[in-house]
């Protein structure tokens, strides 16, 4: 039967229940660990990253599928008359979302490509309402100007507990990066103009709690969410206790709590996490 069907890369945030309840295919991106080069999420588990990256001798480098691998999957998705979406992380991180596009043109499916201006769970509550959309019959269209409105209501606070792979990897100055290390800078990144800007800078891991106690409180004053996520690097004290109060204060709030994918590992860092939430509308 011709419907809509959702493809999405592998940065995305999804629980496996997602995946299945809503057909959604996923994209691998792939991972090189000195020399060695995985498939992320075939050939290599999240945890699995986390742990390797910590003990490798240089940072590690992500790639963005082979564009084949995407006309592959749209070409057997679209066999049946379907049409595909296929929603990818913004294109400030990427180039993911352009290999997508180059595949939608060699493609003998009918392909629209989303840049979702966000990634892992901002990218995940794209995809699963773009999941329940066509899992209802809805049209590309109708799905897209919903995403729209999903995207403006997604909000993110990242928090970077060490600065040495957001530097290595060309997104801070290494002589800013050397002195905040130094005199012990946290910093915390959002989502603007589909790029990731430093919104606030913090001293120490006390400075960092109050500054997330804080957001985790002005967020329920702000008003009604739909969903809530935390997605981390490697587990600390520290994110569990941010954990713990997302929790007591959003009792009846879905809430997600996974480790993130190696591309937003191997940016942020060991001891980064970021807090993800979809306000109503």
């Amino acid at each position: 039967m011709a419907n809509v069907k959702i493809v999405t890369d592998s940065s995305a945030q999804l629980s496996e229940e997602e995946i299945k309840d809503f057909g959604i295919t996923v994209i691998p991106l792939t991972v090189m660990i000195d020399e060695t080069v995985y498939v992320d999420g075939e050939t290599i588990t999240r945890e699995e990253f986390v742990k390797q990256m910590i003990t490798a001798d240089n940072l590690p480098k992500t790639s963005q599928p082979p564009v084949g691998r995407f006309v592959d999957a749209f070409n057997d998705l679209g066999k049946d008359g379907s049409q595909v979406l296929c929603i990818n992380m913004m294109e400030g991180l990427s180039g993911t979302v352009n290999a997508a596009r180059q595949a939608a043109t060699l493609s003998t499916s009918e392909v629209t490509v989303l840049d979702s201006g966000n990634t892992d769970r901002g990218l995940g509550f794209q995809v699963v309402r773009a999941g329940e959309m066509a899992k209802a019959g809805n049209t590309v269209d109708e799905i897209l100007v919903e995403l729209e409105k999903v995207r403006i209501h997604t909000k993110m606070y990242m928090g970077v507990m060490n600065l040495d792979n957001i530097v290595k990897g060309g997104r801070l100055h290494p002589f800013v990066g050397a002195i905040t290390n130094l005199l012990n800078i946290k910093i915390v990144l959002s989502v603007y103009d589909g790029d990731l800007k430093v919104v606030s800078k913090v001293r120490g891991m006390k400075s960092m709690k109050k500054y997330f106690n804080n957001a985790i409180d002005d967020i329920k004053k702000n008003g009604a969410i739909q969903a809530i996520n935390i997605s981390y690097v490697n587990s600390t004290e520290f994110i569990s206790e941010v954990a713990d109060k997302v929790k007591q204060t959003f009792t009846d709030v879905p809430f997600l709590y996974r480790v993130t994918s190696p591309v937003i590992t191997t940016h942020a860092g060991e001891g980064a996490f970021a807090l993800f939430y979809l306000e109503d509308y």
